[in-house]
């Protein structure tokens, strides 16, 4: 017993010696690679993989990073897909037809059209004016010649306003990128109630300035 534990001290002392040796004899390896030394890779970008399609073709393939969605595919909490795809030019079927979409979203709450409000000013208001009677700041300033729409006067159909928003009409150019759907819904809540406000206050005034107008004192006297 006394001469088995003996060798296996020696053979011990043998390996630790072996293993503080500064001889590299096997790389190693690495439980998952992939994960332990990632690629960092840019969305579209072209690279030299060294492989095709052809997983027997070695070298000669160009593989592109493609991290678009799935068509059709719907973001966790995004309304419902608008259906109407930009216009081509010349062609205004899709706009004309948008007439028929409405807003997925509930009337907003105090605080939600306060968020709203705030998109408004930060993405619209530079042309169509924080009172939205198109004298924005670029309009007023002289360096955009083409006056934007008084966003009061000029009412239209909810779905024909985010078609605008989203693919751009005449000189405003698309807010697909800088809005969500959501907050374009947001955005045209908040134009409606202001719509609705002016006009509610144009009809009073109106009723106000026939109710106290003069009565005519030439009317004819009955005998």
């Amino acid at each position: 017993m006394k001469k088995f534990f003996g060798i296996a001290i020696v053979l011990s002392f043998a390996l630790i010696i072996a293993s503080c040796s500064d001889v590299r004899r096997r790389t190693g390896g690495v439980y998952m690679p992939d994960m332990a030394y990632s690629r960092a890779l840019e969305t579209y970008a072209q690279l030299d993989t060294g492989f095709t399609s052809d997983s027997n073709a070695r070298g000669k393939g160009k593989y592109f990073y493609n991290a678009r969605p799935v068509p059709g595919t719907i973001a966790t909490g995004d309304e419902i897909p608008f259906p109407y795809s930009v216009d081509k030019p010349g062609d205004s079927t899709n706009y004309v037809a948008s007439k028929a979409a409405q807003n997925p979203l509930p009337a907003l709450d105090m605080l939600q059209m306060t968020e709203a409000e705030r998109l408004y000013l930060v993405n619209c208001a530079i042309c169509h004016g924080p009172k939205l009677d198109g004298q924005g700041p670029l309009f007023t300033s002289g360096k955009y010649p083409a006056a934007p729409r008084n966003l009061i006067t000029y009412v239209l159909p909810e779905g024909q306003m985010f078609y605008s928003i989203t693919h751009g009409k005449n000189q405003m150019g698309s807010y697909a990128s800088q809005l969500s759907s959501h907050q374009r819904w947001m955005i045209i809540r908040y134009i409606k109630s202001k719509q609705s406000t002016a006009a509610a206050t144009a009809t009073t005034a109106k009723d106000s300035t026939a109710k106290n107008a003069p009565k005519d004192s030439t009317a004819a006297k009955t005998k």
